[in-house]
């Protein structure tokens, strides 16, 4: 399929990223360049003008406007929901009707290309080059954690403009589906919402979806990517394969191994670098998911003790202020339990890498 991004590529910008692409072995990055930086820059605009204008008109009571840590938060929030539920979108809509994509063998999912996938990976790279830029400049703010998962995520969607695993950009971006829950949960507490209805059901959503796109659909797939690789370094693409790709077909738009006429096996230290990422990942999915669950026996044991901390048939002031301050000096605090207690806090999510 071809890229069906409304806007064809820029002949300036493909000309001044060309010398680039060419010392960096890029060789799709021209074609897909204006869609980066245009993602990039569609980011910063939700960040620095959108969000605060929607922000003051409908949360001005809750809009942290004088507060910068908490504003930056707040407004980098709202550009992830907004760039989760896009990019969610478009790897579904891509994934349904991209037919080349769809029919590629292992050569095809490794050195192939489609400029629809293209096109899924750019838009990711964009966000991730905003993500990069807003936590340089946020620093004391964000963190170095942050700071090492932008960098780290940039430079595995820049790989695929090798094109190396352009195939795969549409499937792993769907780890995001998650995100948009995630965001509602967040917001949920920052409206005053804790422990609402509309947070319990959007809390169960998120903790089934998580599991369902990033630990059962996300381990399956990196399984598969395991063996696509392992293929892919012992040897480079079959030359007569793509010798009769070329008779059938030329031009980027309808070959799919266009640009691995000339490819070899994938250097080790990339599958290496792009297996480490993935590990690293999917264990902190399961991490996080795991600690999810724990959260929720964990709530139940301080409700036990403070129950036991007020003598049976104990109907006197004193009975039942003795049981609040043993309660207070255990730590323990008495209120309804919400899917709060579910899912762990959202920064420290985002500490976690789960964006």
């Amino acid at each position: 399929m071809r890229d069906p991004f409304p806007i064809a590529p820029i002949p300036a910008l493909s000309a001044w990223i060309q010398p680039y692409a060419d010392a960096f072995h890029l060789p799709t990055l021209p074609l897909h360049i204006h869609e980066v930086l245009g993602a990039a820059a569609f980011y910063t605009f939700v960040h620095t003008i959108l969000s605060p204008i929607i922000s003051n008109a409908f949360f001005s009571k809750y809009y942290p406007k004088n507060h910068r840590a908490r504003k930056a938060n707040w407004d980098a929030h709202v550009v992830s929901l907004a760039q989760s539920v896009l990019i969610n979108g478009l790897a579904l809509w891509t994934m349904y009707y991209d037919e080349e994509r769809a029919n590629s063998d292992w050569e095809q999912r490794v050195w192939g290309y489609t400029g629809a996938s293209g096109m899924i990976q750019a838009l990711a790279a964009g966000y991730f080059v905003w993500d990069l830029g807003i936590t340089l400049l946020n620093l004391d703010i964000f963190g170095l954690g942050l700071l090492a998962h932008a960098v780290s995520a940039l430079a595995v969607y820049t790989f695929g403009f090798r094109p190396y695993l352009n195939y795969y950009s549409s499937i792993f971006i769907l780890y995001e589906l998650s995100t948009p829950f995630l965001n509602i949960h967040w917001f949920f507490d920052k409206l005053n919402m804790t422990g609402s209805k509309p947070q319990l059901y959007n809390g169960i959503a998120l903790l089934v979806v998580f599991f369902c796109c990033r630990l059962v659909w996300g381990t399956y797939q990196s399984a598969v990517v395991y063996v696509d690789m392992w293929k892919a370094v012992q040897r480079g693409p079959d030359a007569g394969y793509i010798a009769a790709a070329f008779e059938k077909a030329s031009g980027v738009d309808k070959n799919l191994m266009h640009f691995a006429k000339d490819a070899g096996p994938v250097p080790v230290w990339l599958a290496v670098t792009y297996v480490a990422s993935n590990l690293t990942l999917n264990t902190l999915n399961w991490y996080w998911y795991f600690k999810m669950i724990s959260a929720v026996k964990k709530r139940f044991e301080p409700a036990k003790k403070e129950k036991a901390a007020v003598p049976a048939g104990g109907k006197g002031t004193g009975n039942v202020a003795t049981g609040a301050m043993v309660g207070e000096k255990q730590g323990l605090r008495q209120r309804a339990h919400s899917i709060e207690d579910v899912v762990p806090d959202s920064e420290e999510l985002r500490q976690g890498t789960i964006q």
